[in-house]
């Protein structure tokens, strides 16, 4: 199993995918514990692909065995083994949580959930996992139209929602693919590997320069970074908790993950920071974004609308990180990728249960919350310390390495922007933990008494402990982000840096 794990973690979900709509004309019940066998197995194949990447250094992986450039070749180092980890374990964290907040908000539609989540999860292992310029962009493709659906299946408001992002991802794809073929048609090659070693030669190309700027736009949107982030704050807002609690943590960090591929490794980072000065460019649309998205958080009143304007303040310091173009900076957007997945996973997660008890997500609605759902609210507190930058969370030790990466490039008002931003987190978070924990309802004539009694009304277990395990994920993940950093990411960062 270990030397086809690479194929494994992909055709699992994929064919599961397939057969799942058989299974749910069957029985309908069955496809829950479907998912959870075909997600369990990518997430084991990611576990021995890391290990396999620690013990004996990058995997490469032929399809048929065609040699590249002309085969197709899945290449697994230090970076994509760690994002396939983040992947899978999210993934199955969300499909354990998904089983009753589907049948409450979704009934009808239990079966098409699951098929198009299997799809979903298999676009996002096949962008990470592929070698290949052109396969980066069917498996794009995948993710892309299975997150269309996965929102279209939302709230009344959850179709337009979709359609926008249809647009801007069309847009988004158009530019990746226009780009591969103008990288093809002047190398004849699509592999990542022999791409990297002819483009050299082709920098002073307009050609190359074209491709170049198309795919970062292309990316950028897919990445929901400013200003092309308009898609985002609805498609999350809009769609099922459990389809939100996906695509949150994991949809712009995989594009994340390809924007630092496409940086460090299609093209040589002497061209993106000494010949075009490309990075410059990213982390002040990144500072913008950071403090753009945090000023438009604290301006909602829907939990889930303020969460999804703070993933695009936090897309902004990962853009941020990859654009100082040095070891601290980088160092810190890739660990900021891992704690935004568990962090965001938390608390769309946490979201989803409040809609669960609820029936909606406004913030005005959660007077004495804290009481009512003490574990639940307890977890978001820790997500709410890790996008502030509290320690022990992850959060605190991603943000102080952007913070060591922007005075190490002296670029101080980075430093300002990530201190400010902290300050903004504090503010339209507190007002979330002040409202459920402070503030009581008002009293109820029909009882005795000042205020209504409050009874402990907790969300399902297959909710609640996989609340509990992002939780528990974001301290872990700060605790032990030393070790991460000496296993994983050290060996992430160019040779030049």
């Amino acid at each position: 199993m270990t030397d086809q794990a690479p194929i494994i973690i992909i055709i699992i979900p994929l064919m599961f995918a397939l057969i799942t709509p058989l299974l749910g004309w069957i029985r309908k019940n069955l496809c829950y514990p479907w998912v959870l066998l075909s997600i369990t197995i990518s997430a084991l194949s990611s576990f021995i692909i890391l290990r396999t990447v620690l013990l004996r250094g990058v995997i490469h992986y032929r399809l048929g065995n065609w040699d590249p450039p002309w085969g197709i070749e899945y290449v697994i180092d230090h970076l994509n083994a760690l994002m396939l980890v983040i992947i899978t374990v999210i993934s199955l964290i969300v499909a354990v949580y998904s089983k009753k907040s589907i049948q409450r908000e979704i009934p009808d539609k239990i079966v098409y959930f699951y098929t198009i989540f299997l799809l979903q999860v298999t676009g996002y292992l096949g962008i990470v996992i592929s070698g290949d310029l052109f396969n980066i962009y069917v498996f794009l493709e995948i993710a892309s139209l299975a997150g269309y659906s996965l929102i279209a299946i939302g709230d009344e408001r959850a179709p337009y929602a979709s359609f926008r992002y249809v647009v801007m991802g069309t847009i988004g794809a158009s530019f990746y693919l226009l780009s591969v073929g103008y990288i093809y048609s002047v190398t004849g090659s699509l592999n990542i590997a022999d791409v990297a070693r002819l483009l050299p030669d082709l920098y002073n190309s307009n050609v190359i320069l074209t491709a170049l700027v198309f795919m970062f736009a292309g990316i950028g949107i897919k990445m929901a970074v400013f200003p092309m982030h308009a898609w985002a704050p609805n498609a999350y807002t809009h769609a099922p908790s459990a389809v939100s609690a996906l695509m949150a943590p994991l949809m712009t960090k995989v594009a994340a993950y390809l924007m630092i591929r496409v940086s460090f490794t299609v093209f040589k980072p002497e061209f993106i920071i000494d010949v075009i000065s490309l990075n410059s460019f990213i982390s002040w649309i990144g500072a913008v974004g950071v403090l753009v998205g945090s000023i438009f958080a604290i301006a909602q009143n829907n939990l889930k609308k303020m969460l999804s304007y703070s993933v695009v303040a936090q897309i902004g310091y990962i853009a941020l990180g990859i654009g100082l173009a040095n070891n601290y900076g980088l160092t810190g957007a890739v660990l900021h990728i891992v704690n935004e997945a568990f962090t965001k996973g938390c608390l769309f997660l946490v979201a989803g249960g409040i809609v669960y008890r609820l029936g909606g997500c406004n913030i005005n609605d959660f007077k004495n919350l804290f009481r009512k759902m003490p574990f639940t609210m307890t977890a978001f507190t820790i997500g709410a310390f890790s996008l502030i930058g509290i320690p022990p969370t992850c959060g605190f030790f991603s943000k102080l390495y952007l913070i060591l990466g922007s005075i190490e490039a002296d670029q101080w008002i980075f430093v300002g922007v990530l201190l400010f931003s902290s300050i903004l987190n504090v503010i339209y978070f507190f007002r979330v933990i002040q409202v459920a924990a402070f503030e009581k309802q008002m009293p109820d004539h029909s009882r005795e008494g000042p205020y209504e009694a409050v009874v402990i009304d907790e969300v399902p277990l297959t909710m609640l402990i996989p609340i509990q395990v992002t939780a528990l994920g974001i301290l872990l993940c700060g605790i032990f982000s030393t070790e991460i950093i000496s296993a994983v990411i050290k060996h992430v960062i160019p040779v030049s840096f």
